[in-house]
Parts: C-alpha cells; structure tokens; sequence
C-alpha cells in the first residue's frame, strides 16, 4: 500500500520504518528536519508539506503529541482537499475518546472519510522491534482492510467502536502509571528497611505484587539508572489526565486516579522539561 504518515518522532519514526521495511510506499512528514532526513536514509520520501503526505495514498496515519494537534492538521484544507475518496485515516495518537467519536463523525459527513484510532503501547523498544500493542476502534471492514499495514508494527487488538482504542490506551497509561508509582513506594521503602531492591523484585516478580514495573521498567531503567525508557513524563500525565477526565464525564468514580494525577503532576513540574517518566522513581527518592 501507498501509506502516508504524519509524526516521525521517537514512535512514528520506527513505526514508518517497520512499514516501509514490510514492503509498503511510505512518505512522511515531521517538523524536525532531522527526524525527514532519517525516514529517507530508511527508504522512504519525505516532504515538508503535510498536504503532500495526504496525496493520493490509500493510508493516512498520524501520529502526533494530541487532539489538539490531530484535529489541526486534518482540519486544514490543504489535506482535506488531497485526501482522495478511499482513503482511511488512522490516529495512532493518545488522543481524548470523546473529541475523536466526534472528529470521525465529522470527517464522515463532510469530507466522506473514514478515520479509525489505533493508539499503541509497547514503547520505542516495542516500535523498533515491531512488538508493540495495537489498540484499534472502528468497524470490523475497516480493521480488516488495515490489519495487513497495521501488523508490520504490532499485534493488532479491535477494541470495537471508533474511540474504543483511545479510551483504552488512555486507561491503559493510567493503570501502568499508578502501577509505577506504588512499585516505586514499595522498593524505596525495602531498600530504606535494608533490602537488595534487586531481590525485592526477583521475589515480587513470582509473587501476586508482579506488573510491568517490577518485570520491566524498574529492572531495565531504574535500577542501572539510566531512566530512558524513550516515554515522556509528561506524555504519561497527559495520558493519565485524558482517563480520569473520561471518568469524571462517564460518572464513574476514580479517586486513586485523580490522586495518582495530583502527584505525577508535582513530579512534571519539579523534574527537568523532558524528564522521561521512569523519572518518578528518582524524584520519589529526592
């Protein structure tokens, strides 16, 4: 297929690569030069125009920081115009569950465009290697014609609706940031009491406390100190903010996440711009 992909950061840069590498036509576009000049060195084209990204493909996926910015760029008329009939829009963005129902609905009326959401988990590491977790809502045609694009990244999950995936990689990011934060609890207090935080988790790892913090995060970048798991802290708040607001909107109580919130957000704002979210654990520790 002819895929045009929007947001070759950290994750869409390795996502692009695993297409163009399964054998598709990728052209791309990002607003780090740097990021262009990489998804060329990797076979594909690269434009500064968003508008020639959307041009005569039979894919358009984006992948950018929010809804904000995903209701920006198709909102724009130079892409709308150059999205030929056919065509399916994917957001692999974590982007609000609410705003994209109505983005699709409105791309449906008046442009006569699909748009499915397909957000991932799996991280940079899960991107490279193409290992990571596709969460995709939208109709069962529409999930079978892109699940021969979609697996070259990942296995492939419908969640259902359109903004199914959205609001379950939204509650996803929620249970794994409360997750990170009690392990980090835990560690630091037996480390203080005198145990091998090694240990602790070696122990926890076969016990009922196990997650991926215990199996991944804390073993893999806390532990040797390196905190570069390549997600950002405050991707992972915007994440867990886009959750508990669904909640709040739903109905549903989520008091353990409002608060998990409250904290992580003193974590963005005392650690440097940028810090990446394993951070929590150093800034617990401060």
């Amino acid at each position: 297929m002819r895929i045009g992909f929007i947001g070759l950061g950290n994750m869409g840069l390795p996502m692009a690569t695993r297409l163009r590498e399964a054998g598709h036509q990728v052209v791309g576009t990002d607003l780090v030069a740097e990021n262009r000049s990489r998804l060329e060195e990797r076979g594909g084209v690269a434009t500064t125009s968003a508008a020639d990204v959307a041009a005569n493909v039979d894919v358009l996926i984006l992948m950018l920081p929010s809804s904000d910015v995903v209701e920006s760029v198709l909102a724009d008329e130079a892409v709308a115009a150059a999205l030929r009939p056919g065509c399916l829009v994917v957001d692999m963005s974590s982007s609000e569950p609410l705003r994209t129902r109505a983005l699709a609905e409105r791309l449906a009326a008046e442009r006569g465009v699909d748009l499915v959401d397909a957000p991932v988990s799996g991280g940079v590491k899960g991107a490279v290697a193409g290992k990571l977790t596709i969460m995709i809502g939208g109709r069962e045609e529409l999930v079978g014609r892109l699940r021969p694009v979609l697996e070259a990244m990942g296995t492939v999950v419908h969640t259902g609706p359109v903004a199914s995936g959205h609001a379950l990689k939204a509650l996803n990011n929620l249970m794994s940031a409360a997750h990170l934060l009690v392990t980090s609890e835990a560690v630091l207090a037996g480390r203080e009491f005198g145990l091998d935080p090694a240990v602790m988790l070696a122990a926890v790892n076969g016990s009922s406390g196990r997650s991926g913090s215990t199996e991944n995060k804390w073993p893999n970048f806390i532990l040797p100190g390196t905190y570069d798991s390549g997600f950002a802290l405050q991707l992972m708040l915007k994440d867990m903010r886009i959750a508990t607001a669904l909640a709040t909107q739903l109905g549903v109580p989520s008091r353990l996440g409002e608060r998990a919130v409250e904290l992580w957000a003193l974590a963005a704002q005392e650690l440097p711009a940028g810090a990446d979210h394993t951070e929590i654990a150093r800034w617990l520790g401060t």
